[in-house]
């Protein structure tokens, strides 16, 4: 779909959220907000207010640019994700999660593959002292009951959105980066070790699977100063993506984070972040801080995998597309 067509039809969201599709993602995406939170508070997390607004933010957006503006004279950011801020929450509960308003101003181009919003909801977690495998296991466990309610509760809209819904069985296959690389090159992708892989190839790669996969061990020159580099392997991040099914792309992204003072400093110096600028991060750094892993999930996302929705426009009341002016 092209931009000018996207806009003209948001324009008219008013008139189009009254339509019995819009009504039945709606409907499901209150079960699945609902679903979410209490699975996780069912095994042990606490939710916590996310910040909306800091002197810095996520840097490893993938080519989005963030959003600054003045505050009492010094220059802040909107959150494009809350990752540092989880990293000092786990100092207080081991467990925490939030529902993280996100803004992220895209290239135009991501329009083209009908899962990129500027702004966007994300549940964040994290869990202290945890490893990546033992986060990807609190992934299944949220994605495999978040599917199985939405199927008891939602029965009625699935029907309505001609939705049928299969529920994944954990534990998820999982493939290293490496491997993923060497299978889509085999199909032709221009894809590089030590690089992301593009969206058309994830959408790609995606499509092939008819289950939720992982795809983990991904380089450190792939990815942020805060992603933890796996002692024993130079050059492997403790990271992972799970994918969607079906041609629907990554579902969530996560990994152990670095908490070692000298480690991150080096890494921002090394992709030409400004220290300065994450001031009280590297303070807490400096003094200690626990150990963790964690991720985060689109609610957005999420929502347009369980209502089968082509464009993640469809899976959210008033979006905010990149390039596109709508209500």
């Amino acid at each position: 779909m092209d931009k000018t067509t996207v806009q003209k039809q948001l324009q008219a969201r008013y008139k189009d959220i009254r339509k019995p599709e819009i009504r039945a993602v709606m409907k499901i995406q209150d079960e699945i907000l609902s679903a979410l939170r209490d699975h996780l508070r069912g095994v042990g997390f606490i939710e916590i207010l996310a910040p909306i607004i800091g002197p810095a933010t996520d840097p490893g957006i993938r080519g989005a640019r963030q959003v600054s503006f003045d505050y009492y004279g010094t220059e802040f950011k909107i959150m494009s994700s809350m990752i540092l801020y989880k990293q000092m929450a786990v100092n207080s509960f081991d467990k925490v999660f939030a529902l993280s308003p996100n803004i992220r101003l895209e290239p135009d181009e991501t329009i083209k593959t009908g899962r990129h919003l500027s702004e966007f909801r994300q549940l964040d977690l994290e869990v202290a002292r945890a490893d990546y495998f033992d986060a990807m296991a609190v992934g299944e466990g949220l994605v495999t009951s978040t599917i199985r309610r939405i199927k008891e509760k939602c029965p009625e809209e699935l029907e309505a959105l001609g939705r049928t819904l299969k529920t994944p069985r954990p534990p998820y296959r999982k493939v290293t980066h490496r491997e993923a690389v060497d299978l889509l090159r085999g199909k032709g992708f221009d894809c590089r070790q030590g690089e992301e892989i593009p969206w058309d190839a994830e959408s790609a790669l995606s499509k092939s699977f008819s289950d939720f996969f992982w795809i983990y061990d991904y380089p450190k020159t792939a990815r942020g100063f805060y992603d933890r580099e796996d002692e024993e392997r130079p050059g492997v991040l403790r990271d992972f993506d799970l994918f969607y099914p079906e041609g629907y792309g990554e579902a969530i992204s996560g990994g152990e984070r670095e908490y070692k003072y000298n480690k991150v400093a080096s890494r921002m110096l090394a992709t030409g972040e400004v220290p300065e600028a994450y001031k009280w991060y590297l303070e807490m750094l400096k003094e200690g801080t626990s150990p963790s892993a964690g991720f985060g999930i689109g609610v957005e996302r999420l929502t347009r995998y369980i209502c089968g929705k082509e464009f993640i426009w469809e899976a959210v009341p008033f979006p905010k597309v990149p390039g596109v002016i709508s209500p």
